[in-house]
């Protein structure tokens, strides 16, 4: 079967390899990791038609460039990063067939904040523990993946053309720089005094500069607030949000840590979760309290 070489030329700000994850090892401290959006991830794998859990490439606020040494094909949903091949604009949420020596050029995202890439074939990558999921805090470039440099490479097996397919642009999620997430009750969300949770649920927070693949910092804090209470370390996923002790909310993500010690005041939906990854600084969030049924 043909391989196509992939090489990242520029990496962006964060370009990485992810797929659905790790599960299975969070008792020993490692995150479950792998794609913040995962509408974006399916999507595009479908239109390639590769198998729903085929690894792509995440790009985040800034695209690469990427080289393609034998031709085969792609597929670009998520953020718009304004894609060009060979220096002509391309479009997303299509397929796109590519020939050897092409060059895939992405700039800002400008709406939205996270971009994937999808490739036919049979992906040759560094594995860990069943995952070709790069984590955002591991440095161990040796063994464990992690985020792509200037100069790196992998080898995609290529399958044969499949027919070029295009995604209902009325089913395409829009992205914005204002969202209303929504949630359901946490742990401790009985444990809030009724005066806290009405702020909480009553104003617009802002997505602070200190959010990542961990989890998004948000700029406001809650008004008077006093902790809660003080809790051991226990289990948290990603879409927990925790209030950390000067009342600033924390959205919990994809590479967020297996245990903490912050009250969890609610979780986000698992449908929303791909929208809080889009959420980059200076964009504004809301939440809305949900019933779980």
């Amino acid at each position: 079967m043909p391989k196509t070489i992939v090489t990242i030329k520029e990496p962006g700000l964060y370009t990485s390899i992810q797929d659905n994850g790790r599960t299975g090892h969070q008792h020993q401290g490692i995150p479950f990791g792998g794609v913040m959006d995962k509408e974006s991830y399916h999507i595009a794998n479908q239109l390639v038609d590769n198998p729903i859990d085929t690894p792509v490439l995440e790009m985040t606020l800034k695209g690469a460039i990427i080289e393609f040494d034998k031709s085969c094909q792609i597929a670009i949903t998520g953020a718009n990063m304004q894609p060009s091949l060979n220096n002509e604009p391309v479009g997303s949420y299509t397929t796109l067939n590519v020939q050897a020596k092409d060059i895939l050029r992405f700039g800002q995202a400008k709406q939205g904040c996270r971009t994937y890439v999808a490739i036919r074939g049979e992906w040759k990558a560094k594995k860990w523990l069943g995952s070709f999921s790069a984590i955002s805090q591991m440095k161990d470039h040796k063994n464990i993946p992690c985020a792509l440099q200037a100069a790196d490479s992998f080898s995609v097996e290529v399958f044969p053309f499949t027919e070029q397919r295009t995604y209902p642009i009325q089913k395409i999620s829009l992205f914005s720089n204002c969202y209303v997430i929504r949630v359901i009750s946490g742990p401790e969300f009985h444990l809030f005094h009724s005066d806290t949770l009405l702020n909480f649920f009553d104003r617009t927070f802002t997505v602070s500069t200190d959010s990542n693949r961990m989890g998004y910092r948000l700029e406001e804090k809650l008004e008077a607030y006093s902790n809660a209470v003080e809790k051991i370390s226990s289990g948290i996923i990603p879409g927990t949000v925790q209030i950390t002790h000067d009342g600033q909310p924390i959205i919990l993500m994809a590479d967020t840590q297996t245990t903490g010690g912050y009250p969890r005041l609610v979780n986000v939906i698992h449908e929303d979760i791909g929208f809080a990854a889009q959420m980059k600084p200076g964009d504004e969030v809301r939440f809305m309290l949900v019933n779980p049924e």
